[in-house]
């Protein structure tokens, strides 16, 4: 059996691409690339990098490349267990993603090579860190080179950060529509006029820089034509750049469910208690990947984490993973990945014929999905139909712990109070109903003190 297939977003860069043989992960390095690999390899940068985990590490192997013509190795690099999308990401993972490609791209520097581009893309998740995963991001360096990417740096990270800590933290979903990074003339648009004057980086690095692209659109000479940079005018750029970005904050606040267990009606007793049950079902099931769906601020989603599962905790509301992100930060956790997906509306597949980024559920299926205090909003808040909602699960896990909340539940009644009750399928024979389609009950246990029911459901 040989079973190749060529990673859809893995085809701009002509140093080498991913692919896949047999569902393994390579990565050709093309001829063209051969002088920098070597370099990359000979001068260092690859272990001080990989030994700090700053850089996915790799193994070269004897595999067959994908495309021998053009081939010099094949290489098979670390797995991320989840690729994610900086539209996905929470204020501080990107803030972080933009720090490392600083730091990384001052490394470099000083094994003589360059980062060629800056793109959030190349940087993934992994233990709650974050990581370069494009080993073949460098060029050697040359003197008097410029920075190619200084412009991508400021669409990826500069101008997404400004905009959500000084208008609006929607605004990073800017990203899904422009993949390229936010466009500068538009981030200058709308970022507050105090930020156009002095020399502030945003005024540079934005402003200034949105009115050069557009001084010279329609100018036949290039706006470097003639401009060269040592190294440390590189490494003042990239100093700026930090100084600008480490003053960008915004806090997790005033968003819909970002304090929702310091308003909910569990009672300490009850939480507890909902752990336990949710811990006792995953240890009999055992997965080894689980995405915790309205995972809120990953409470329960550290039920699997903890555990040794790989757990994505995803929630609509950007406070409640920017807070689930600080934790892990703090508490150094691995085995966790937050990030902000509606799942009314989860991201889809992007880019070049639909195939450069994965939609959400694509990137799937796991072990286990986790849906606690979640069917209510789906079904009342949403008129999702429960029988919509349990296809869903078993299309996306072969395990569903699934918590159940009927109507006299104090939070349905906030959700139909100013609403007219159309659900007459939303009871427990009803939902009941819908899952029996797809799955076998395993073990349902209603949670001490409250009228809510937990159950594990096994896909037929």
């Amino acid at each position: 059996m040989n079973n190749l297939e060529r990673i859809g977003a893995s085809f701009r860069d002509p140093s080498g691409f991913l692919f896949k043989r047999d569902g393994v992960l390579y990565r050709q390095v093309n001829s063209s690339y051969r002088k920098a690999y070597d370099h990359l390899i000979s001068s260092g940068l690859y272990d001080v990098l990989t030994e700090s985990h700053k850089m996915v590490a790799h193994t070269e192997t004897n595999d067959p490349p994908a495309e021998p013509d053009c081939a010099y190795k094949v290489i098979q690099p670390e797995l991320i267990p989840m690729i994610s999308y900086p539209y996905e990401w929470s204020f501080s993972e990107i803030k972080d993603a933009g720090l490392l490609t600083l730091e990384v791209g001052r490394m470099a520097l000083q094994k003589n090579m360059i980062l060629k581009d800056a793109s959030a893309y190349n940087i993934q998740f992994l233990d709650g860190k974050p990581i370069l995963i494009d080993t073949l991001s460098f060029d050697i360096y040359h003197e008097g080179q410029l920075w190619d990417g200084y412009r991508q740096f400021c669409q990826h990270f500069l101008a997404p950060l400004a905009l959500a800590s000084l208008v609006d933290i929607r605004l990073i979903q800017l990203m899904r529509v422009y993949i390229d990074g936010i466009p500068l003339d538009l981030a200058s648009e709308l970022l507050p006029g105090k930020t156009k004057f002095g020399t502030g980086g945003l005024n540079i690095h934005i402003h200034m820089h949105a009115r050069a692209e557009k001084r010279y659109a329609q100018s036949e000479a290039l706006p470097t034509a003639g401009v060269k940079m040592d190294k440390a005018s590189l490494l003042r750029i990239y100093d700026s750049l930090e100084k600008t970005i480490l003053p960008l904050k915004w806090e997790p606040a005033g968003t819909e469910w970002g304090n929702y267990y310091n308003i909910t009606n569990y009672s300490d007793d009850s939480l507890k208690k909902k752990g336990e049950i949710v811990g006792k079902f995953i240890e009999q099931i055992a997965p080894k990947t689980a995405w915790d769906l309205g995972a809120n601020n990953g409470l329960f989603s550290r039920e699997a984490s903890r555990r040794g599962v790989m757990t994505v905790a995803s929630d609509i509301d950007p406070a409640a993973v920017e807070q689930n992100y600080l934790a892990i930060k703090h508490t150094g956790e691995k085995n966790l990945l937050p990030l902000v997906i509606d799942l009314t509306n989860p991201s889809s597949a992007l880019g070049w014929s639909n195939a450069e980024r994965e939609s959400f559920v694509a990137r799937g299926p796991v072990d286990l999905v986790l849906a606690l205090a979640l069917l209510h909003h789906l079904a009342i808040s949403n008129n999702v139909p429960l029988d919509s909602i349990a296809k869903l699960f078993s299309e996306l896990a072969n395990w569903a712990i699934v918590e159940f909340v009927p109507k006299s539940d104090s939070q349905v009644k906030h959700l139909l109070a100013t609403r007219k009750d159309i659900f007459d399928q939303y009871t427990v024979e009803g939902f009941e109903k819908a899952f029996s389609t797809y799955f076998t009950c395993e073990k349902k246990e209603p949670i001490p003190n409250s009228e809510r029911v937990l159950y594990l459901f096994k896909k037929k």
